[in-house]
């Protein structure tokens, strides 16, 4: 019962900082100058950065379906069903919460264990001291870098998947990359789009205010700074997991 009520507290405070750093962000865009190098920096690190193993995974995924789906399909006469196939896992499941999970792995724990290092050495008293709201300057940046880049990372890893898998797809039956790529366009929907980045946007928010909060919550020693960065990676797993289950029930009993 303490956990469960424990649980309650620490959600009420991450929609509350939620809250205000959502109304910081009109402060932040207009004294852009001040901290707009944080958020290029957060893109540099959660997007730009992770593009080559998000490549790899994604390369990866589309090869298993051609391997293991296209010889089934197959053997069903069913071998135009595998463009539906590669755009569900790709696009409308995998795609978001394994890209999700690259950035819970690199800035979920970066960010956790920096923000735990500044308030442990007192930097953040000292912002506040001078009249500089760390919300503003400090999350704010954080929390756009990490969810305009996780939208831009699942854009990339989807588009990747789908395109690499056509080396694959060659191996099993010599397909011109016309009529290859016009399938998949015929079998991309908008809805399949609007809860790709409709979940990618969800995770990243989870993601970057979980990582802050997290961070936040370090008292004194230093010993609570890898602390901070382990919570925030075994909650950010968790949570996703389950935002992830609740759009996906929605966005199916909506088709229904």
């Amino acid at each position: 019962m303490v956990d469960l009520s424990a649980g309650i507290r620490q959600l009420f405070y991450k929609l509350g900082f939620f809250a205000l750093t959502l109304k910081a962000v009109s402060f932040f865009i207009k004294r852009w100058n001040v901290s707009a190098r944080i958020l290029v920096m957060q893109i540099l690190f959660t997007f730009v950065q992770a593009m080559g193993i998000s490549s790899l995974l994604a390369l990866g995924i589309g090869v298993a379906v051609n391997i293991i789906g296209f010889p089934f399909l197959e053997r069903i006469s069913q071998q135009e069903l595998i463009y539906s196939l590669l755009i569900i896992i790709i696009t409308r499941e995998l795609g978001p919460l394994l890209t999700a999970f690259i950035v819970i792995a690199r800035s979920a724990t970066a960010i956790a264990t920096e923000i735990a290092g500044m308030v442990i050495s007192h930097e953040i008293e000292a912002y506040i001291s001078v009249g500089v709201d760390p919300i503003e300057h400090l999350a704010v940046p954080r929390f756009l870098g990490v969810t305009i880049s996780l939208v831009l990372l699942n854009i990339y890893f989807s588009a990747f998947g789908l395109a690499g898998s056509y080396a694959v797809a060659r191996v099993f039956n010599d397909l011109p990359a016309d009529y290859y790529f016009s399938k998949l366009l015929e079998n991309l929907t908008i809805q399949d789009i609007f809860i790709s980045i409709v979940k990618s946007t969800a995770f990243g928010i989870i993601i970057s205010i979980g990582a802050i909060t997290e961070g936040l919550n370090v008292e004194r020693a230093r010993t609570e700074v890898p602390v901070a960065g382990l919570r925030a990676v075994s909650n950010a797993f968790a949570e996703c997991i389950v935002v992830d289950i609740i759009l996906s029930a929605m966005y199916y009993i909506a088709l229904a």
